[in-house]
């Protein structure tokens, strides 16, 4: 743990003033987010996507069902494949289109987060991602997770879900072109085949860098992912 840099100052008008310093990992998410914000031209578009199927799934199955976002980083990593751009960087004026899909997860570790990544996320099954990342959380709580475990992502996805966020803008993590953001899934009425049904909804959010993921492209992107999502059993398999 840092040492505390707390000092406290006089009373104003606002009150009493207490002096906190941002920790390591504070600073650096600190400087990430200003740096991605005031380099990357951002695009965001939002889509909602009907989690009744996988609501369904997972009242079923129990335990054996793997968690959200780890179904969530399956579908990205197949939309990833057959959308190469969603999974490049920009850098220097030119393309570099990656020929591994590697999937940086944000993990909340206490007052920050960590984003280690799963490698070639497309060559595994949501209940191997599922492991993986419950493996890789708990080094990161016990700060035992290693530098090469926290490399290589090509693409981020970040899940606020659980705290009851429903829909978030992400920065970018620059060089990569985009990051999604996976809000909470929420019980809500849906029209389907004309006919009012009680459902479960989640909002998707995908920020891109506009330099190589373009409007048309972006939306195909994030489209497909939404596609997988809602039909959960091609995911499970």
């Amino acid at each position: 743990m840092e040492p505390s840099n707390d000092t406290a100052t006089a009373t104003t008008a606002k009150g009493a003033v207490r002096i906190e310093e941002p920790t390591r990992a504070e600073r650096l998410i600190g400087r990430r987010a200003a740096e991605s914000r005031a380099t990357v031209p951002h695009l965001e578009l939002t889509a909602v996507v009907d989690m009744t199927a996988l609501c369904e799934l997972r009242a079923t199955g129990g335990e054996s069902v793997p968690t959200l976002t780890a179904v969530i980083v399956r579908a990205c990593a197949l939309a990833l494949r057959e959308h190469p751009r969603a999974n490049g960087a920009y850098r220097d004026g030119h393309y570099e289109l990656h020929s591994r899909v590697n999937v940086g997860v944000a993990l909340m570790t206490g007052d920050a987060f960590a984003v280690p990544t799963v490698p070639d996320a497309d060559t595994k099954t949501a209940p191997a991602i599922d492991a993986e990342l419950r493996a890789l959380a708990g080094r990161a709580r016990a700060g035992t997770i290693t530098p090469p475990e926290l490399a290589g992502a090509t693409f981020t996805v970040f899940d606020l879900g659980m705290l009851g966020v429903t829909s978030f803008q992400p920065p970018v993590v620059p060089p990569q072109a985009a990051i999604l953001a996976a809000g909470s899934v929420r019980a809500t009425p849906i029209v389907r085949g004309g006919d009012i049904v009680a459902g479960h909804e989640m909002n998707l959010t995908l920020a891109c860098d506009h330099r190589i993921l373009f409007g048309a492209k972006a939306a195909g992107f994030l489209t497909r992912i939404r596609a997988l999502l809602e039909r959960p059993r091609e995911l499970l398999a």
